[in-house]
């Protein structure tokens, strides 16, 4: 058995540093008048940080695991069924053809940019045409991580570069009470994954990259990509044990393989190729569809002109307001022909000769 390295791992805060750390969410002078309530519960945090307690409420997981007497987290199990029952809602040939839009800015004018970002007017032009054309819209603003109160999506620990099988299907990193990482969205935002037959990503540049909150939803969906949906047969985070079980073989299931995808990407200088190629080959890569060279769109808003009048530019951009509309449509028409069995991907049964 290979055994894991160790030796990073930051050391355990002490009494003293602790009261400080959960402090700074109190800062505020109104917590004042609850210094003492808050002590009882600093006490309560402390004892489950010091404890360890990840997953405080779990349930024997039953037959349908592989270790029917693991204790599995009630919290992953609950948004695992929803998984399952987004899947059958999603191949189930009565049901509404149903596309996620996802808009990548962080902008929007319930924060400090005060203004709303060209991103969701982007998103509103292909609401708008999927809508009309039948098509059920599911909107993701992933802006909400700016501007909505104690919402988060945690960041990857990278458990799949450990071993594959570590990595479950959904994420159970989170939500670690011990550590106060909850309130996590992304039990969430898998769903609305499955539940669509296609996604198109609307998305601005930032320093030649996609936005944090972009990308903190992307990095999180690696488990869609070989992720492992038995926890109990790692029994949890166990990293030697999986290690075994990728190196007997591994078999790298594409949980979201086969829904077709659209892009958008927009900037006003520079790095619009770089980000729209990185996302289709991540797309392409999970196994995912372009609906055709119309549906991955990159374009300048204002080249070289001024931030302040950027909506003004988009304005005057009639053509790329009907180009983010092809978008919408490419990926309608492929949705309509994947869910009538007529989309055709002419690789879409070779097998790989080395899956990851």
């Amino acid at each position: 058995m290979i055994e894991p390295r160790k030796g990073q791992a930051p050391a355990v805060l002490g009494r003293d540093e602790f009261r400080v750390e959960f402090h700074r969410s109190f800062t505020d002078p109104s917590f004042a008048a609850v210094k003492e309530a808050l002590g009882k519960v600093e006490e309560v945090a402390w004892q489950n940080y010091v404890d360890g307690r990840k997953a405080p409420i779990t349930q024997k997981a039953g037959s349908e695991f592989a270790d029917p007497d693991y204790d599995l987290s009630v919290e992953w199990k609950e948004t695992r069924d929803r998984l399952i029952a987004a899947e059958v809602l999603q191949k189930d040939a009565k049901t509404k053809s149903r596309v996620l839009l996802i808009c990548g800015a962080a902008r929007n004018d319930g924060t400090c940019p005060g203004e709303i970002s060209k991103t969701w007017r982007m998103t509103q032009m292909a609401r708008e045409l999927l809508e009309n054309e039948g098509v059920e819209v599911d909107l993701l603003d992933l802006s909400l991580l700016t501007s909505a109160y104690d919402k988060h999506i945690h960041p990857c620990k990278g458990c799949v570069s450990t071993a594959m099988p570590l990595c479950h299907w959904p994420c159970s990193c989170y939500p670690n009470h011990g550590e106060r990482q909850t309130n996590d969205w992304m039990g969430e935002i898998y769903e609305k994954w499955v539940a669509a037959h296609g996604v198109i990503i609307m998305t601005p540049v930032y320093w030649y990259q996609t936005p944090s909150v972009l990308k903190l939803m992307i990095d999180r969906l690696v488990c869609a990509d070989g992720g492992n949906p038995d926890p109990t047969t790692t029994h949890g985070k166990k990293a030697a044990l999986a290690k075994e079980i990728e190196l007997k073989g591994w078999s790298y299931p594409k949980h979201l393989e086969g829904r077709v995808y659209g892009l958008v990407v927009h900037g006003d200088v520079a790095g619009i190729e770089g980000v729209r190629q990185g996302l289709s080959d991540w797309l392409d890569w999970m196994g995912l569809v372009d609906a055709g060279t119309q549906s991955r769109l990159d374009r300048y808003v204002g080249y070289y002109e001024s931030y302040a009048e950027s909506h003004e530019a988009l304005d005057r951009d009639e053509a790329m307001q009907e180009e983010v509309r092809n978008v919408a449509r490419a990926v309608s028409t492929a949705v309509g022909q994947l869910r009538q069995g007529t989309l055709t991907v002419p690789d879409a049964k070779l097998q790989r000769p080395r899956p990851k």
